[in-house]
């Protein structure tokens, strides 16, 4: 947690940034003890039905310390993100809807809306259109500036009925955030 930035305050504030981060830190505590005793069943016993319900009810990116991340438009490091904004400029072409069904060190996977502004007659009057589409990341890379992290650097869209005009049904591009 980057305390630096807590309720947008900066390190000079001194005293205001600790307490929030201490706060947050005591919160994250208590929900994370809560959870895995509330979903234990009463026979089980303490030790073995806390660890059995955390990795039941902890998501594969909170478990590992190092997860893949994907970049999006504002340099925020993002796993298993329900959108991604394809279009950082203009936000005509956004991913919608994504449901991850992989997520590795190595590729991750989902399924999902890509809504494509088709900008007709103009973009700012033109209508979104969606397009069922599966979404690959792949080939992780060092993200510059955050040692011992890995970001993905390649998407692929592979469109499962049609693909927005004038482009084709597979297309894969660069990450360069």
């Amino acid at each position: 947690m980057d305390v630096s930035r807590v309720g947008g305050l900066t390190p000079a504030t001194g005293t205001r940034v600790r307490k929030a981060a201490l706060m947050c830190a005591a919160v994250a505590l208590a929900v994370g003890a809560a959870v895995p005793a509330a979903a234990a069943p009463a026979s089980a016993s303490a030790s073995a039905s806390a660890s059995a319900s955390a990795s039941a009810q902890t998501p594969r990116a909170v478990m590992d310390p190092n997860p893949v991340v994907v970049v999006d438009c504002f340099s925020q490091g993002r796993v298993r993100p329900r959108e991604y904004l394809l279009a950082c400029g203009d936000g005509n072409n956004r991913l919608v809807g994504l449901r991850w069904n992989t997520w590795g060190q190595r590729t991750a996977t989902a399924t999902g809306t890509d809504m494509v502004n088709d900008c007709t007659p103009y973009c700012a009057a033109g209508r979104f259109r969606s397009y069922p589409v599966t979404v690959t990341l792949s080939h992780p890379r060092p993200w510059p500036g955050h040692p011992d992290v890995q970001r993905y650097a390649t998407i692929r869209l592979l469109y499962t009925d049609t693909a927005p005009f004038p482009g084709t049904k597979d297309v894969t591009y660069k990450l360069v955030y």
